[in-house]
C-alpha cells in the first residue's frame, strides 16, 4: 500500500493567509480587547491604591488621635492629682486654723475658770473674814458680858471653834 503525500504537503499560500489572519486578529485583540483591559487594570489598580493610601492615613490618623487622647488623658490625671493636693492642702490648713482656734478658746476658758476661781476664793476669804470678824465681835461681847476665868476661856475658845465649825458646815 502505497500512501499519498497530499495530506502532509505544504501550502505556502494558504500558510501565508492564516499567518495575515492571525496578524489581523491579534491586533484586532490588541486594540478592542488588551488596551481596554489594560485601561480597566490600570483604573482598577490605582483604586486600590487610593485606598491603601486612605487606609494608611486613617491608620496613622488613629494613631495620632490615640496619642492625643493618651497624652490628655494624662494630662487631666496630672490635674485631678494637682486638684486633689491642693485640696488636701487647703483641708491641712483649714484643721491647722481650726485646732488653733479650739485652743485659744480653751485658753481663754481655763483663763475664765481660774479668774472666777480666784474670784470665788476672795469671796470665801472675805465671807470667812467677815463671819470671823462677827464672831470675835460675838465672843467679845460674851467677853465683856461676864467676867472670864480660866475655865470659861477655855468653854468660850471651844464654843467659838464649834461655831465657826458649824457655819464653815453650813457654808459649804
Amino acid at each position: 500500500m502505497i500512501q499519498s503525500l497530499d495530506v502532509i504537503s505544504i501550502n505556502l499560500w494558504q500558510m501565508l493567509v492564516s499567518l495575515v489572519n492571525l496578524v489581523i486578529l491579534f491586533l484586532l485583540v490588541k486594540k478592542f480587547l488588551y488596551k481596554p483591559v489594560q485601561k480597566m487594570l490600570a483604573k482598577r489598580q490605582g483604586t486600590i491604591d487610593g485606598e491603601y493610601d486612605a487606609a494608611k492615613q486613617a491608620k496613622e490618623q488613629a494613631l495620632a488621635d490615640q496619642a492625643a487622647y493618651e497624652e490628655k488623658l494624662k494630662n487631666a490625671k496630672q490635674e485631678a492629682d494637682e486638684v486633689i493636693k491642693s485640696a488636701v492642702d487647703i483641708a491641712n490648713e483649714r484643721q491647722q486654723e481650726i485646732i488653733a482656734d479650739a485652743r485659744d478658746k480653751a485658753q481663754g476658758i481655763i483663763r475664765q475658770a481660774q479668774s472666777d476661781a480666784e474670784l470665788e476664793m476672795k469671796k470665801a476669804e472675805s465671807t470667812i473674814k467677815r463671819e470671823i470678824v462677827d464672831v470675835s465681835t460675838l465672843l467679845t461681847e460674851k467677853m465683856l458680858e461676864r467676867e472670864i476665868n480660866a475655865d470659861d476661856h477655855k468653854g468660850l475658845i471651844d464654843s467659838f471653834i464649834e461655831e465657826m465649825g458649824d457655819d464653815n458646815d453650813a457654808n459649804v
